[in-house]
């Protein structure tokens, strides 16, 4: 496998904007197709390849280390369709235009396309190809992007296949392993186990916090007796007491509070400061695809993946009031800050037009920093026409999309805005030693400059108001108090609240702070944090309540076993310099076969490591990292078994791989099982603990040779094994249970004995006819043409072959006549 080498001299490209001859040019979607084709005319024909028409195969040996990294790709089913319309385009054209989308993965689809192709000897040798990129979907960006072709960037590409080279080595090494050791767990991947690590040292953190009580001193003061109306108080808290400065904690019960109090009421106070000036806010800067996840998800309650599916949308265009239709945003999956100049102009000179002069910045705003391990210098996502505003597009855009689009036009008007303007007091009131001081402060917006947006009527409904009328009339009226102070002026002490408070744990990750995190710590890449998120959720190892990640106990118990056993997969460092690594194979500074090799060199000891590992040690393990949470029920440290009386309590994995339970170590001498632990939910009676075993398929391993998943699930008539997850259009193998079968001692050898069935013992010699052995519910049966008959029970399977067979269907009317050819 190979990809081509780049060429230091420019290439000279043929005209195909205006055309000259039949192009070929092919998109992503349907959606974009459509709308470019209306763009471009009769001599192009706009072809959608719906994604990636091939893959690594999914199964064991698709990435071989021992032979270079070589990779064995599949076709799907669907995309041979998809191949065989761009064949049946080009014929007769001169030229094929790739331009899928302009990331990594755009150029891997670009490249596998090309590769196909090339294989069935679908590409003429007179034909030009071509690597273009939309950084939006407007006729005139098109139009300009086809005027500054470029071959296909094989670094990027590169960069892609040592990515999914990685991806699998891991998922295909670590899974069989964790399956195995954890039945009914599967590995969450590279990116996603160090996400999935996230969530669980935040609940670790939480669990082990211990809370502090503290108090804070309060007090409202107005003017002295003498001048003072009455009608405004100033609020204050106590800094400094005792001449000692106070923190969080240094008032811990109320007894002192109550103390520092009475000698607080005991004093005369005055004004020892007050400090007035002025403050900038700058305005922020145009979204990335990672803060747009995040405002997104605080603003508007969009999850992840929520706000990317309505992006794509807005960026692939939709039919406007007037007839035209046209992408409305920029590309979505970006890390780059920087506008277009062209672009930052008109956003500008929009600003002027609509607020004043005095509310755009001084010139255009330019945006040049980037993210950590940021990968293709991509525009910052605004609106492809920024004259479009929000209000236009009432009754053309779904509620969704309309939110969504009213965020981005908001934001990236204000990056070209100028900074809000607050003039700010500070006011310390203290006794005449100054050994007790209350400080208070207060501002007020002098010049709104880029929050004018968010105050204006086309920000409606995306929830940016700062304050409600009541909290903006109280600041202002104690601005106006504190600005009529002066250094040495007396004050009444009007009264004093005393507050307990207990130290708080840190928060539970949401999906915005969790992208945050991500995002600084340099882990995945922008576009792959939704799916990160709901891979995660999907897989049952987090739950989301009231907007927080929490995670369920099978994703503890992953992320510990992964921590333990293979720490690289879960460590932030290692993660991220992945990224960095990988980044560099995009810039040509890193050979990706050689950064494989490294990685494949240390993660393979790992898996030897832990395939030595027996159950009972990660048991012991868990036990270890979770006794508190485990065996919190029990009194004390008494974990003696109440059944038997000389077993001890321990946690153990359940074989059946339905969920996890604290019983005795005795077992199968003592049978007492304490507690019973499926997912979050821990007190599950035995009923509710049978339905959720019929509901909810179960992993009993993996098929050797070919690692397909071997599944126990329950049907409306029984229970079965089924190989391979369901998939649509394809029915995977399967085969009923016994009735008398002991469910939980099932095992995985006993799913791939009845997954052999059923079998063909050969041809009936009357009539050619095969003889079937089957499996059902109730035992084995023969079938013969229409013939169904029962082998006596007792009777194994593997004990009945063609003779015996035709001896029980001796008698039964078969014929001579109709012998299959």
């Amino acid at each position: 496998l190979s990809t081509k080498t780049k060429s230091s001299a420019r290439k000279v490209w043929p005209q195909l904007y205006p055309p000259v001859s039949k192009s070929v040019l092919v998109v992503e979607s349907a959606t974009k197709a459509k709308l470019i084709q209306g763009y471009l005319g009769e001599m192009f024909e706009v072809v959608p390849s719906y994604g990636h028409v091939r893959d690594l195969a999914a199964r064991s040996g698709s990435v071989r280390p021992d032979d270079d990294f070589s990779m064995v790709w599949e076709v799907p089913s669907a995309a041979w369709s998809h191949l065989k319309s761009i064949k049946d385009a080009l014929k007769g054209a001169k030229n094929l235009i790739l331009a899928t989308d302009p990331d990594r993965e755009g150029e891997a689809i670009a490249w596998h396309i090309v590769e196909m192709l090339n294989q069935q000897d679908a590409l003429p040798k007179d034909v030009t190809i071509a690597r273009v990129t939309f950084q939006e979907i407007t006729e005139s960006s098109i139009k300009a992007s086809l005027m500054d072709p470029r071959d296909i960037d094989s670094d990027l590409v590169d960069a892609y296949l040592a990515r999914r080279a990685l991806d699998y080595l891991i998922g295909f090494n670590v899974s069989p392993l964790l399956w195995r050791k954890l039945p009914g767990c599967q590995s969450a991947g590279r990116v996603q186990s160090a996400a999935l690590a996230l969530i669980s040292d935040r609940e670790k953190e939480i669990g082990e916090f211990k809370n502090q009580e503290y108090w804070t001193v309060e007090a409202l003061f107005q003017k002295s007796i003498l001048n003072s109306d009455g009608k405004c108080s100033i609020p204050s808290r106590l800094t400094r007491f005792a001449s000692n400065k106070l923190d969080q904690l240094s008032i811990s019960s109320d007894q002192q509070a109550g103390e520092i109090a009475e000698k607080v009421r005991d004093s005369k106070f005055f004004v020892v400061r007050a400090q007035r000036g002025k403050s900038q806010r700058s305005p922020p800067n145009p979204y990335i695809t990672s803060t747009l996840q995040q405002d997104a998800a605080n603003r508007l309650d969009f999850s992840s993946s929520r706000t990317m599916s309505v992006a794509q949308k807005l960026y692939e265009g939709f039919q406007l009031s007037d007839g035209r239709a046209t992408g409305l945003i920029t590309y979505i999956r970006t890390d780059g800050f920087h506008i277009s100049d062209q672009a930052a102009k008109d956003i500008h000179s929009f600003v002027a037009e609509m607020y004043g002069k005095v509310y755009a910045s001084g010139s255009e705003r330019r945006y040049f920093k980037k993210v950590k391990n940021s990968q293709e210098a991509h525009e910052a996502i605004r609106p492809t026409d920024i004259r479009r505003l929000p209000s236009k597009l009432v009754g053309v855009l779904d509620e969704d999309s309309l939110k969504l689009y009213t965020l981005i036009w908001c934001r990236t008007m204000a990056c070209q805005m100028s900074p809000a303007v607050a003039s700010q007091i500070h006011c310390d009131i203290g006794n005449k030693s100054k050994s007790i001081l209350f400080h208070s402060s207060s501002s007020r917006v002098d010049f709104l400059g880029f929050r004018a947006v968010y105050e204006d009527a086309e920000a409606e409904g995306i929830g940016y108001r700062d304050d409600d009328e009541d909290e903006k009339n109280r600041r202002d009226g104690t601005f106006e108090f504190l600005s009529q102070l002066e250094p040495g002026q007396e004050l009444r002490l009007s009264n004093v609240e005393l507050s307990q408070h207990y130290t708080q744990p840190p928060p539970r990750y949401t999906e915005a702070s969790l992208v945050k995190k991500m995002e600084e710590l340099g882990i995945g890449r922008p576009s792959t944090y939704s799916t990160t998120i709901k891979v995660l959720k999907d897989r049952h190892y987090i739950l989301i309540k009231n907007r927080s990640l929490h995670p369920e106990f099978r994703g503890r118990m992953v992320s510990a076993f992964l921590s333990s056993y293979f720490s690289e997969v879960t460590d932030y460092g290692f993660t991220a310099d992945m990224e960095t690594e990988l980044d560099n194979v995009s810039a040509g500074a890193t050979e990706w076969k050689g950064l494989l090799k490294d990685y494949w060199t240390r993660f393979s000891k790992y898996c030897e490591n832990a395939s030595t590992v027996h159950i009972h040690q990660v048991e012991k393990m868990l036990e270890t990292a979770f006794g508190d949470v485990l065996f919190a029920p029990f009194a004390g440290d008494e974990r003696t078994c109440p059944s038997c009386k000389e077993g001890t309590l321990v946690f153990k994995v359940s074989k059946f791989g339905a969920g996890y339970f604290i019983g005795c170590n005795q077992h199968p001498k003592c049978r007492y099982i304490a507690k019973t632990l499926y997912g979050e939910d821990d007190d599950e009676d035995e009923d509710d603990r049978k339905k959720s075993q019929i509901e909810e398929p179960k992993l009993l391993g993996l098929k050797p040779g070919s690692n397909e998943k071997v599944l126990l699930k329950a049907g409306p008539y029984g229970y079965y094994v089924q190989l391979g997850e369901d998939r649509k259009g394809i029915v995977p193998k399967r085969a009923s249970v016994l009735q008398n079968k002991d469910l939980e001692s099932f095992t995985l050898e006993d799913a791939l004995d009845m997954l052999k069935y059923p079998i063909t013992l050969g041809k009936h010699p009357n009539d050619g006819w095969p003889v079937i052995l089957r499996l059902s519910k109730e035992g084995f049966s023969l079938k013969h043409r229409s013939n169904r008959i029962p082998v006596p029970k007792g009777v194994k399977g593997d004990e009945i072959d063609l003779e015996k067979a035709l001896k029980l269907l001796n008698g039964n009317g078969v014929k001579k006549s109709g012998r299959p050819k």
